[in-house]
């Protein structure tokens, strides 16, 4: 399995890139999940224009570069990234096989 983003993520994180003249090619999107949050783990997203370290996952979906460490991938492999709008405003949604339990807020989750 590897990680996959939705087009709609895609289109979000092309867009963060444009507000911050960021160019995708020199761009990658990092995830990772942490301890802590309501469940155990928090996901995390950032940008990386540092590139892959040697201990880095790297998959690729929807021509975004998704760089993950091998602890995180771990828990993230088969994991599909998400964007949905709503009236709020919008945030990244993980859509994680591996995840036993999630919090409402949707940033956290739990394995086990």
């Amino acid at each position: 399995m590897a990680i996959t983003i939705t087009e709609s993520a895609a289109q979000q994180v092309q867009r963060i890139l444009a507000d911050k003249q960021l160019e995708l090619a020199n761009t990658n999107v990092r995830l990772a999940a942490k301890g802590g949050g309501c469940s155990g783990f928090s996901y995390l997203i950032d940008l990386d224009t540092a590139g892959p370290k040697d201990s880095d996952k790297v998959c690729e979906s929807q021509g975004v570069k998704i760089l993950v460490d091998k602890k995180s991938y771990f828990y993230l492999n088969g994991t599909e990234v998400d964007f949905e709008q709503s009236m709020l405003g919008g945030q990244f949604k993980f859509k994680n096989p591996n995840a036993s339990g999630t919090c409402g807020c949707g940033t956290s989750f739990s394995v086990g």
